[in-house]
């Protein structure tokens, strides 16, 4: 039997490269509480990234929900349906409650004409997603926030090195959070970080993250316990070593994805949002009316033959029981997401990936 095909298998740079970071973590004893390799990170993000300021996080949804509380978000937030739980999580976690708008038939991303109708007294933020990596429409979105005095945070958990018109996708809003989970582009095992455009936001995310203190008496917030250790770190950085290469790969096998199924009827490849530098993170296609059987069929029939894709986002987050009482969570009024929720398929992507395994999995799609 072939071996099995999964969404999405984590990259991982030679082990022994790895055996000096570690003898140094021994020499040193520091674990955590922002030690050597955490700065060095840092500092590294920054310059690979072309971001100002980087906060290094435990996980994405931490530094989401430490986002959200940095800047005092409470009340309503204006975010996406087509997701995953943790954007609508880390709303309910800083106790606002989450308005579900549409999305772009095309992109798939928050729709800036429908956040803009949805605005009201109690907005208190906008969480767009960049979904898959590509950028949401962040000159509407900045312009939406700017006019009503509104911050926007992006969940920018899938757009690691993405680039738009005007350079780095994550210098849009007032900051940008990222996963460095096993599944992402670059991972730290488990990891996120906040991007900040000032050293002052900086400063108050940092001290947020380790509880609020502010040096060895001060308490000076309701903080949380966000910080990343120092074999993450370490980690992460041997991981930028080997981050252009695992791209570039990536980039390799969308292509060989967009030509296999160019010709399969009710087969629709997702297009970019015309970023100017992808990350290749997911490989997502809409199986459509035209196709001979339906999306779920597609997918059963996939998995008995040892191929895994997955159908992100569905169901919608609104579907979720936490959800269900939200007012925005009415499906009538999200007919985009509902569509793009019930044709998604995202394909096995990853750099270990072969061309032959690649050319399996179109073999399955194209018969």
């Amino acid at each position: 039997m072939s071996s099995e095909i999964y969404v999405t298998r984590p990259y991982l740079p030679p082990l022994d490269e790895f055996k000096s970071y570690l003898d140094r973590i021994w020499d040193t004893a520091i674990l955590t509480n922002c030690g050597p390799y955490h700065a060095e990170l840092e500092a590294a993000l920054c310059d690979y990234l072309g971001v100002p300021y980087i906060s290094l996080f435990n996980n994405g949804t931490v530094a989401l929900v430490t986002a959200l509380k940095a800047l005092d978000v409470e009340g309503e937030v204006i975010t996406t349906p087509f997701s995953f739980v943790a954007t609508s999580h880390a709303i309910l976690w800083t106790r606002s409650t989450p308005v579900f708008v549409d999305i772009d038939p095309v992109t798939l991303n928050i729709d800036p004409s429908c956040v803009e109708n949805a605005i009201t007294e109690r907005t208190a933020a906008i969480l767009p997603v960049h979904c898959y990596g590509h950028p949401s429409d962040v000159d509407a979105l900045d312009g939406i926030g700017a006019k009503h005095d509104i911050p926007v945070i992006y969940d920018a958990a899938h757009a690691f090195g993405v680039k738009c018109h005007c350079g780095s996708v994550l210098n849009h809003g007032e900051l940008s959070v990222l996963s460095f989970h096993a599944t992402k582009v670059f991972n730290t095992f488990e990891g996120g970080a906040i991007v900040s455009q000032t050293a002052e936001i900086k400063d108050y995310i940092d001290k947020l993250k380790n509880f609020g203190h502010d040096g060895e008496t001060q308490v000076l917030e309701t903080g949380i316990n966000g910080k990343v250790s120092e074999i993450n770190a370490a980690f992460g950085l041997l991981q930028l070593q080997y981050v252009d290469a695992a791209i570039s790969r990536r980039s390799e096998i969308d292509a060989l994805y967009r030509a296999g199924l160019a010709n399969v009827d009710g087969v629709t490849c997702l297009p970019g949002s015309g970023e100017a530098s992808s990350n290749y993170s997911y490989f997502p296609v809409l199986i459509g009316p035209r196709y001979p059987i339906s999306r779920d069929e597609l997918y059963d029939r996939m998995k008995q033959a040892g191929v895994h894709p997955r159908r992100y986002f569905y169901p919608l987050i609104p579907e979720f029981p936490m959800y269900r009482d939200v007012p925005s969570a009415d499906l009538s009024r999200l007919p985009n997401a509902v569509r793009a929720a019930n044709e998604i398929l995202c394909l096995p992507i990853y750099p270990d990936l072969s061309d032959a395994d690649v050319a399996r999995v179109l073999a399955l799609i194209r018969g």
